[in-house]
């Protein structure tokens, strides 16, 4: 069976937030907010740039894949045999913010790093939620 013909799967959280993109890309892009609500690392905006993020399970390899500022921000995720793109997308709102992220890549044997990523990512939504909450 090649590669090709495996179903990849994707989480996506989507949140209307009353914040605008500006706002919410800080807290996506600047390493200090990033450890609030994510994880530690050594996060810079900038094409290939590679990163990781830091948790006490372990450490997730990053490559920034795309930056185009308040817009869009996409970078590789590798932990655990699992090779997966993270996708920011920022679309403004009358009140505020559209925010969805994608996380694409599971292979159907993945099921629990898709569970994990499921469940993981609501909890980084919420710690967002309140960072943001919490700067000007």
């Amino acid at each position: 069976m090649n590669e090709a013909s495996i179903e990849k799967r994707s989480v996506v959280v989507e949140r209307e937030m009353a914040h605008p993109p500006e706002k919410i890309w800080r807290a996506l892009t600047q390493p200090h907010l990033i450890e609030e609500w994510l994880m530690k690392n050594d996060f810079t905006p900038v094409m290939d740039h590679r990163f990781n993020l830091r948790g006490d399970w372990g450490a997730v390899d990053c490559q920034v894949v795309a930056v185009e500022p308040s817009k869009t921000l996409s970078y590789t995720w590798a932990a655990l045999g699992l090779e997966s793109v993270v996708t920011w997308t920022l679309t403004p709102t009358r009140t505020g913010t559209h925010l969805r992220m994608e996380q694409s890549g599971f292979r159907p044997d993945q099921q629990q790093a898709y569970q994990g990523a499921k469940y993981g990512w609501q909890k980084f939504f919420a710690g967002l939620e309140q960072t943001l909450a919490r700067i000007e």
